[in-house]
């Protein structure tokens, strides 16, 4: 591998006495500043009568304090210094942030700190925001892109907390309570699940010791921990959702492995291999040689106790069994053929130029390393996984896809107009 980094940000963890913990990336060239509030909490750590709660309450802190009674009074402060500002939900985890311009940092940390600790979840709002979030479930059930993620989750991990949509459902919004709100926030929102990020300009110094002040009345403690994932497969998996489509929909792909787990590096010179760019395998066969899909690519996921590796497409109704059949026929060179000579080293590059170009924004890099902590409770610098990166052999690759790409673990989630299941059943085997 050629490239090599010269230029790595500055970072410091600090950790308070009560387990919370500050993460701060300095940058004396940035313009701007970022306060991030990370929680380690979401969708995974939800049972299935409060499936929803975390998207619902991060939706509820942009709706009033008692020192910013409305979320006119939140925003409009934003947005008169030009703030850009959102909260997000995941699987394991919840965030809050806004970034200003480097002289507005004490605003962004006064507003973010405020939302996070002092939200009143007015009833009113509460009722008002139901209607908001079903709406965005409708948005997501008519949009097959997206919620081809549901049918594909729902398969694999069935009635566990990854098998339910982040989003939660219709039954159980509408139910939700105040008090339910009030109830999560409090078990899961303590300062040993919590990680705070500055990243930008600023004083390090100066930093941590306004978020302390800031921060001060957090609850101490930890959060209620998620349930383990069980994976249980012995055959392949296809789960159809039938709508009258012009396009199939599609997410084919495996069981894969956590976030902890050694064979990552390998497994990501393979996505890569395989899924690198438009010269990738996946885009040249699929696009450009069959001309059946407009949309196509590969996702490695990988969480703290479980993972997955599969395509995502959206192709032509009447050649879907032809997109599946040759996808398995390129997987199936991995198990048996050693990946070598120029693509091998292309994949490496390619590897190392895009974690280059992550590293131009202070915010980006720092956004990597503070889930890193969040997640895993250890930090990996660029150097370190383009090392790891490096190591990598053909024979890891190949390794790798034994161990991965079986039939026992395919599975097959699709949106479209398609009924035989059994047909699709018997195409899945490599």
């Amino acid at each position: 591998m050629s490239f090599e980094f010269s230029i790595m940000y500055h970072f410091k963890l600090t950790k308070f006495n009560n387990g919370l913990r500050v993460l701060t990336v300095p940058s004396k060239q940035s313009l701007s500043f970022q306060i991030m509030v990370l929680v380690n909490t979401g969708a995974d750590f939800e049972t299935k009568e409060n499936n929803g709660i975390s998207h619902f309450l991060e939706h509820m802190c942009f709706k009033g304090t008692k020192k910013r009674p409305t979320n006119l009074d939140i925003t409009r402060e934003l947005d008169s210094i030009g703030g850009s500002y959102n909260a997000f939900t995941g699987s394991e985890y919840t965030g809050y942030y806004a970034k200003v311009a480097k002289q507005n940092k004490d605003i962004a940390l006064d507003v973010v700190s405020d939302i996070f600790l002092n939200s009143q979840f007015p009833l009113k709002e509460i009722n008002k925001e139901k209607g908001v979030i079903i709406e965005e479930i409708n948005m997501r059930q008519d949009d097959p892109k997206r919620y081809i993620w549901d049918v594909w989750g729902e398969l694999l991990y069935e009635n566990q907390p990854a098998g339910r949509p982040i989003v939660g459902n219709k039954e159980n919004i509408k139910r939700f309570k105040r008090e339910d709100l009030i109830k999560y926030c409090e078990s899961q929102y303590r300062a040993g699940s919590i990680l705070i990020l500055a990243s930008g300009n600023f004083s390090e110094k100066e930093i941590v010791k306004q978020i302390h002040r800031s921060f001060r009345a957090i609850r101490s403690g930890q959060g209620k921990a998620k349930e383990k994932i069980q994976e249980k497969q012995t055959k392949p998996g296809v789960s159809l959702e039938y709508k009258k489509t012009d396009q199939s929909h599609l997410v084919l792909g495996f069981r894969g492995i956590n976030l902890f787990d050694k064979r990552k590096y390998a497994l990501r010179v393979l996505d890569t291999i395989f899924d690198g760019g438009m010269s990738g395998i996946l885009f040249q066969t699929i696009r450009e040689k069959l001309g059946v899909a407009y949309y196509v690519g590969s996702i490695m996921a990988l969480y703290s106790d479980y993972g997955f590796w599969a395509v995502k497409a959206g192709v032509d109704n009447s050649r879907l069994e032809e997109v599946i059949k040759v996808t398995l026929k390129e997987w199936k060179k991995f198990k048996t053929k050693l990946v070598g000579g120029k693509e091998f080293k292309k994949a490496k590059d390619f590897i190392a130029g895009r974690v280059a170009l992550s590293l131009e924004n202070v915010h980006d890099a720092a956004e990597d390393i503070a889930f890193q902590e969040l997640l895993q409770n250890q930090i990996e610098t660029p150097e370190q996984y383009l090392r790891k990166i490096k190591e990598v052999t053909s024979r890891d690759v190949q390794k790798v896809a034994q161990d991965l790409l079986t039939s026992q673990s395919l599975n097959l989630a699709l949106i479209g107009p398609h009924k035989n299941k059994e047909k699709l059943e018997k195409l899945l085997y490599v």
